[in-house]
């Protein structure tokens, strides 16, 4: 008895079930690994939750995987289930997981894109749409619904013939897919036939062990093939000779948006798994699950998701529901209202004709964040076990839903769970990624996006060859980098990387590596780029109340360097390397201010500055940047500025680069607007420069003057207008002898002298 079926089809599922009722086999055999037989009775489990999935992978690249993801209404667990509970035998019997990971990593199988030697490239066929397009259907997924999905339950006490009662759909199935084998032969999918050929092997042995009474559970599409003549020698002749490669298996828990259409991908260099979809599981699972009255039941759920969202939906809007979607089924001469009528009933009625409310039903009801679980006797790597006991030990449970975790790293758990995400993600096992807090933004908070997908298994599987915990492993990790990075900027992310996860066994080998690659590196764009990684290192290492002086040390060094080669690197650069070199100079002031030797490397940083402002060979963009961080800091006075303001805008300075001067000093996000508002001979001189230029000269410089003052908020850029605005006298430029223009040159003491009164009623009535 050859069962063919849609994987994850809730109407298979149904269809599945009566048929084993009704012809009660002593052996089942299911379409899957044959490596996971030894751990079909964990299925039997009641901490057995689906949607899971078998995850198979090669045990020296547990990075080449698979997965065969089973649902509540998938057939196949059906099928496992029932023998399981009615102590029946039951195999797997597709094609080993050895032989299908093996694809992978030998090209000389070919993948599924491969033909068969010595046949012609065939298109791929989609057996379910040239059914429903023969049928007269637009949509394969519409026609499934009607023919399968939406048949009411077979009558168990109906054991007609197999062309009969419980077996009639599968009958009608198998004929319909004989007949497009025959034409379209394998359809594009020539491993099938080595798929085909295994099952056959072990079909033929279960026969000769279990006689005729043998079921097998199967995709539709093979069916015909397993009932054709063949014989076992051509069989076993066609799997002679394949590669294979040595795997394990386990469970792992699944999730409804994994088995969406295209949501059941293989692991990386997979060797195949079930690659069928769903696009509605949580749709298919309600109508696995609901007893009766399918379609008031599911708008009853979409009435209660809408309530919780604040939307105003009654009980009569969903009387009305069911109504228009059964209205729409007869239209559309449907046997019963399916998806499509529901939704556009729920459009139309509850969300009044708006898709933004769809938008939520659809993911939270018809796809679903359902994530299954899997017992704890099931076999895994050593590393996740110790994962899964961090996890509870820290009340951090994986969730498919991705969801925002704010840590405060004063208190002892949030900051355990800070070293674990910090260790999976230097072991890549991305199950969190740090994002900018919205509050705080100082050292003592983190917040991280988690959301565990099916996949971390396998990462975790990968990462399991560098240590049997997650401390050891990402130690070992850490250690083999920093031997083999040489690149200086990737070994001081690793020492902040190693900070943030609390290693202190791997830092002595990182600053010994850090300390080689600064001493052999003369680049001062490298160097600049390691400084401040290490300035954030320390300045968590403090948080965390990590030992970080040799840090510190490294640091130093790097900064000392920095200050030697940076004023020679900065001569003769070119309008791009000035740019580059210009953020750096930022990164690295800000760097120095936070390393623990600030006070004295800050006086040798401020003669550095100075330099570069004061040298004539250094760019425009360079000398104006090095002027505004000593006036920012205090270490230039604002008379001083303005002089080399002047300078910078004599006459005797190219157009472009007093143009640049002006972009380095007050360009940018760091307050160079304000700093003119508020002060006027620095606006008078620009003002007054920019009136000095020649017309011919003028559209070289407006580029670099937009890109200036466009990156001040729009009430400054509003507000230096003005001032530029009322300050003209007789066509002239602002002056810098006078006032801020347009207010006055002097304190008017009678106009002052008339808030008193206002003020002593406010401060009065605070007393009050």
């Amino acid at each position: 008895m050859v069962l063919g079926v849609r994987h994850h089809g809730p109407g298979s599922a149904r269809a599945v079930l009566a048929a084993l009722d009704a012809a009660e086999p002593r052996a089942v055999l299911i379409e899957g690994p044959p490596e996971g037989d030894a751990l079909l009775p964990l299925a039997a489990d009641e901490a057995m939750v689906p949607p899971v999935a078998l995850l198979a992978h090669a045990v020296d690249d547990p990075g080449r995987a698979a997965f065969w993801p089973f649902a509540e209404f998938s057939p196949e667990w059906v099928a496992i289930r029932w023998a399981l509970a009615h102590d029946v035998t039951v195999r797997f019997i597709d094609l080993p997981a050895a032989y299908s990971l093996a694809a992978a990593a030998d090209p000389s199988w070919g993948d599924e894109e491969d033909v068969v030697a010595g046949e012609e490239p065939t298109l791929r066929v989609d057996p379910i749409g040239a059914l429903a397009e023969a049928a007269g259907y637009d949509d394969p997924e519409r026609w499934w619904e009607d023919v399968v999905e939406h048949r009411g339950e077979p009558d168990p006490k109906d054991r007609a013939g197999p062309a009969d009662g419980v077996l009639a759909p599968f009958a009608a199935i198998g004929e319909a897919m004989a007949a497009l084998r025959e034409r379209y032969g394998h359809g594009g999918h020539p491993r099938d036939l080595l798929r085909e050929a295994h099952m056959r092997i072990q079909l033929r042995a279960a026969r000769k062990e279990f006689g005729d009474e043998v079921a097998v559970v199967c995709g539709a599409w093979h069916a015909p093939a397993l009932t054709a003549r063949s014989t076992a020698t051509a069989d076993r002749a066609l799997l002679k000779g394949l590669p294979r490669v040595r795997t394990e298996t386990t469970w792992v828990p699944w999730t409804h948006r994994r088995l969406a259409r295209l949501g059941a991908p293989p692991g990386r260099g997979s060797g195949g798994g079930y690659g069928a979809g769903v696009e509605s599981p949580g749709w298919y699972a309600h109508l696995f699950g609901a007893p009766d009255r399918p379609v008031e039941r599911w708008m009853t759920k979409v009435a209660g998701l809408l309530r919780e969202e604040g939307r105003m939906v009654s009980s009569a809007h969903v009387i009305e529901a069911v109504r228009l979607a059964g209205t729409l089924a007869a239209v559309r001469d449907r046997p019963r209202a399916g998806l499509g009528e529901t939704t556009d009933a729920v459009r139309a009625v509850m969300c009044d004709g708006s898709d933004v409310p769809l938008a939520l039903v659809r993911d939270r009801l018809v796809v679903g964040d359902v994530l299954g679980e899997v017992p704890d006797t099931a076999p895994a790597v050593p590393l996740q076990r110790d994962l899964a006991r961090l996890q509870r030990g820290l009340r951090l449970r994986p969730e498919p839903a991705e969801r925002e975790l704010e840590l405060d790293l004063r208190k002892a758990n949030d900051a355990a769970r800070s070293r674990l995400l910090h260790r999976l993600r230097l072991l890549g096992v991305g199950w969190g990624r740090p994002e900018a807090g919205r509050g705080s933004t100082g050292t003592f908070r983190e917040t991280w996006r988690l959301r565990w997908e099916p996949e971390t298994y396998v990462r975790v599987a990968e990462a399991g060859v560098w240590g049997t915990t997650v401390l050891s492993a990402a130690t070992a990790k850490a250690e083999s980098e920093a031997v083999s990075t040489t690149a200086l900027a990737e070994v001081t992310s690793l020492a902040e990387r190693c900070l943030l996860a609390e290693l202190p066994d791997v830092l002595p080998v990182v600053m010994r590596a850090l300390a080689d690659r600064a001493a052999l590196d003369a680049d001062v764009g490298r160097l600049a780029d390691a400084l401040p990684a290490l300035a954030r290192s320390l300045r968590y290492g403090d948080v965390r109340a990590t030992d970080t002086a040799a840090l510190g040390e490294v640091a130093a060094g790097l900064a000392e360097r920095i200050c030697v080669v940076l004023p020679p690197a900065c001569a003769g650069l070119d309008a791009d390397a000035a740019a580059g070199l210009r953020v750096r100079l930022d990164a690295v002031h800000s760097a120095i201010g936070l390393l623990p030797q600030s006070r004295e490397l800050g006086g040798r940083w401020a003669d550095v500055l100075r330099r570069l402002a004061l040298r004539d060979t250094v760019p425009g963009l360079i000398r104006g940047r090095a002027a505004r961080l000593l006036l920012d800091d205090g270490r230039l006075a604002e008379g001083e500025a303005a002089r080399l303001m002047g300078l910078a805008l004599s006459r005797g300075t190219a157009p472009a680069d007093a143009a640049a001067w002006i972009e380095g000093f007050a360009g940018g996000a760091s307050g160079g607007g304000m700093l003119l508002v508020h002060d006027e001979r620095l606006l008078g001189l620009v003002d007054a420069w920019l009136t000095s230029v020649a017309a011919d000269a003028f559209t070289d410089v407006l580029p670099l003057l937009r890109r200036t003052f466009s990156a001040y908020e729009p009430g400054v850029r509003r507000t230096l207008g003005e001032l530029a605005r009322r300050g003209r006298t007789a066509g002239g430029p602002v002056r810098a002898e006078t006032g801020v223009p347009g207010f006055g040159a002097g304190t008017d003491e009678r106009r002052a002298d008339a808030v008193l009164p206002v003020l002593r009623l406010i401060l009065e009535g605070e007393r009050v």
